[in-house]
């Protein structure tokens, strides 16, 4: 069951989420790293790609219906950079034609349009040079950002620079999990660095522009132990470092934690003390994406010398656990910690559930969804600033490595016909917003 809107303050807004290259297609766009790594075999589980996604190029109007349709106040959106910038680097002008009609299409369905400049797609050209890796990514992003600016600025209600630094850097770069898919401490460990620097090069490159409201979405998730050992406190404590504080200490001017520049330290860029001061440009808000918690375990191997366990939580599609109370925490963590007054957005919050022999009954979504909202409003009644929760996703989509397995939306999705069909979650949505 979801809360009434009601509970929330007046002015509090209420959204829906997507990303460029998870429902877009990519037709008339660039060759992005994404594109390279699922066409490698083994990186995707159902070795697709987002060639046709949700074919939302095409389908944009009847999209941005189901929307407004619900109810919502405002749609977060992405830019992909390689349809912006196909070479990464040359604009194409058609490329921003279709973003300059998806903000109109918003906007004519009074939706407010909250942009995120780069989710993920990094054209390959960039990628081939060594992309995150590179001091020269930082601005590259800043001449993309800029570019998108000029066309589309004037009518956004709030733009983040980056979507989940942490996936960018770590995830791709050390894990392997995403593109571009290494296994390597030197290249994490740079791409750690310059995603902070292509953030803050980028946010003086806007407001020099005169672009306001701005603030930038980091993903955190709850890093526990899985028994009592102090082996597994510490690897929780490193794991929690590397994750939930890197990004957000540096943003804070805080400095990078201690207990993950033990590993990442040696292997970042020289001078890289010097860029601390330019990461740390004021910003407008933050987004708070959360989804789950993990459990480790100390392990003898390498750093950061930890291991995940299973945990005894319900979980989602995603085998990821069920744990609400942890958005509480984290959102006033964070107030208390790091970031104060600033206002807070949950920029993504959604839970994969297999569609059933009934495709559009998701109970356990509606309930997943109604738990979260008011683990928010519990953090509000703390008196921490959150201005406003958008659900993940709009759409069922391409959910990267996973392929088109999971299913995040509200609008279960038919990847051969493309029909759109809303679940119940969509409409136990659409009733808590109009009343």
């Amino acid at each position: 069951m979801l809360p009434p809107r009601t509970d929330f303050p007046e002015g509090f807004t209420f959204g829906a989420a997507t990303s460029a290259y998870q429902i877009e297609g990519t037709r008339g766009a660039g060759l992005s790293h994404w594109d390279t790594f699922a066409a490698t075999p083994g990186n995707i589980i159902d070795a697709s790609d987002g060639s046709r996604a949700c074919d939302h190029l095409t389908r944009w109007p009847e999209d941005l219906d189901l929307v407004r349709d619900a109810g919502f106040d405002a749609y977060r959106f992405s830019t992909s950079w390689a349809r912006v910038m196909p070479d990464g680097v040359t604009v194409n002008p058609e490329g921003l034609d279709f973003y300059d009609k998806l903000v109109d299409g918003m906007l004519e369905r009074g939706l407010q349009p909250f942009l995120t400049y780069h989710h993920w797609d990094l054209p390959a050209d960039l990628a081939a040079q060594g992309g995150w890796q590179n001091r020269d990514i930082a601005q590259r992003f800043a001449d993309l950002c800029r570019a998108v600016n000029a066309r589309i600025g004037d009518r956004m209600t709030s733009a983040a620079t980056l979507n989940e630094p942490w996936c960018i850097a770590w995830l791709s770069h050390f894990l392997g999990a995403h593109a571009p898919g290494l296994r390597d401490i030197r290249a994490a460990s740079r791409a750690m660095h310059h995603v902070l620097l292509a953030h803050g090069t980028a946010m003086q490159a806007l407001r020099a522009d005169g672009a306001d409201n701005l603030g930038i979405v980091l993903n955190f998730e709850t890093s526990h132990p899985a028994d009592d050992s102090p082996e597994a406190a510490r690897a929780a404590q490193t794991q929690d470092a590397i994750y939930n504080q890197w990004f957000i200490r540096a943003l804070m001017g805080q400095g990078y934690p201690d207990a993950a520049l033990e590993g990442i330290g040696p292997h970042l860029p020289q001078g890289w003390q010097d860029d601390m001061a330019l990461i740390a440009q004021p910003l407008d808000w933050l987004g708070v994406n959360y989804y789950t918690r993990r459990l480790y375990t100390g392990n003898a191997g390498l750093w950061p010398h930890a291991s995940e366990a299973p945990g005894p939580l319900p979980k989602t599609q995603m085998d990821w656990e069920i744990r609400p109370e942890g958005l509480t925490e984290f959102l006033t963590r964070l107030a208390r910690d790091h970031t104060g007054a600033l206002p807070l957005y949950v920029t993504e919050n959604g839970m994969a559930l297999e569609a059933g022999a009934e495709i559009t009954e998701d109970a356990r979504r509606i309930q997943f969804a109604g738990d979260h909202l008011r683990a928010t409003k519990a953090a509000m009644d703390q008196g921490v600033d959150v201005r406003g929760f958008f659900y993940w996703s709009l759409l069922d989509n391409y959910e990267w490595g996973w392929g088109y397995g999971p299913r995040f939306g509200l609008v279960h999705v038919d990847y051969e016909t493309m029909t759109r069909t809303p679940k119940s979650s969509w409409h136990a949505f659409r009733s808590m917003l109009k009343g």
